[in-house]
């Protein structure tokens, strides 16, 4: 299996971030893309994947969340990031309308200063999106060749904006948010509409804990989600779609390696 989606440039894993990397080995996770949510932790991410080579990756962005800090230094500074050969992604951005910690306009201005450098930079995107469909799909399509090359990470969206995502092209990111009983009901009865070779997987941890009441008990921290319980997310997903649970992992894993360039392990 391999982790798409894993904040481990946080502080939350800066104690113990060896002993997770080995529970993660364990559990069969053979890669882990850290993720890069502004220059600083962008940063983090490419020094963990130099510390950490052939096991972490990185991506470099500015999340929606941040995306007032962004500016042409800034820019200048993620294209310098995006040369090294352990990025392997644009991002995380997107487009987040749910709290709106950076206005839209300045989400919008940030979200479309990343495709631009996209369209020069033959990296692929990771992308998010969440209740901001209409504007997040209309800057998509000003893109169409970059469609091809995006995942949208955590998809927790409805099957219309699950339909229009994969009539782009797109890939689609899947998280333990599927495990919730409740907020991912919705999610169990559309992935099914999913080629098998649009499907990617993640944790988003330290986010998002699978089967939360289960595994509570079994994580180093309580409320901490880590890349081993990717299984997890893995074996739902496989229940959701009624397929083998040992195929679609190794079909997310192909698909993965294939859509941001990892060599094999």
């Amino acid at each position: 299996m391999i982790d798409i989606g894993a904040n481990l440039a946080g502080k939350s894993f800066s104690a113990d971030l060896p002993e997770v990397l080995a529970r993660a080995r364990q559990h069969s996770v053979e890669q882990i893309i850290v993720t890069g949510s502004d220059l600083e932790s962008s940063q983090r991410a490419i020094d963990l994947s130099n510390k950490h080579p052939g096991l972490l990756y990185a991506t470099a962005g500015i999340h929606p969340h941040t995306a007032s800090e962004f500016s042409d230094a800034t820019a200048g500074t993620l294209e310098q990031m995006l040369a090294r050969d352990c990025v392997v992604a644009i991002g995380e951005t997107g487009l987040d309308f749910n709290r709106n910690y950076s206005s839209q306009a300045a989400q919008t201005r940030s979200f479309e200063a990343h495709l631009e450098l996209a369209e020069s930079i033959d990296k692929p995107l990771f992308l998010h999106e969440r209740d901001a469909f209409t504007a997040f799909y209309a800057c998509m399509q000003k893109h169409p060749a970059l469609c091809k090359r995006a995942v949208v990470h955590c998809f927790t969206g409805n099957r219309q904006a699950l339909h229009a995502y994969l009539e782009l092209g797109m890939h689609i990111g899947i998280t333990g948010w599927i495990c919730d009983k409740k907020r991912g009901r919705r999610l169990r009865t559309i992935v099914r509409d999913i080629p098998l070779e649009r499907f990617m997987i993640e944790t988003d941890a330290p986010y998002l804990i699978p089967n939360k009441e289960q595994l509570a008990p079994l994580l180093a921290k309580p409320h901490r989600n880590e890349p081993w319980t990717l299984q997890y997310t893995l074996a739902q997903l496989a229940e959701a779609i009624d397929f083998d649970v040992e195929l679609l992992g190794e079909k997310t894993t192909a698909n993965t390696r294939k859509f941001f360039n990892l060599p094999t392990t």
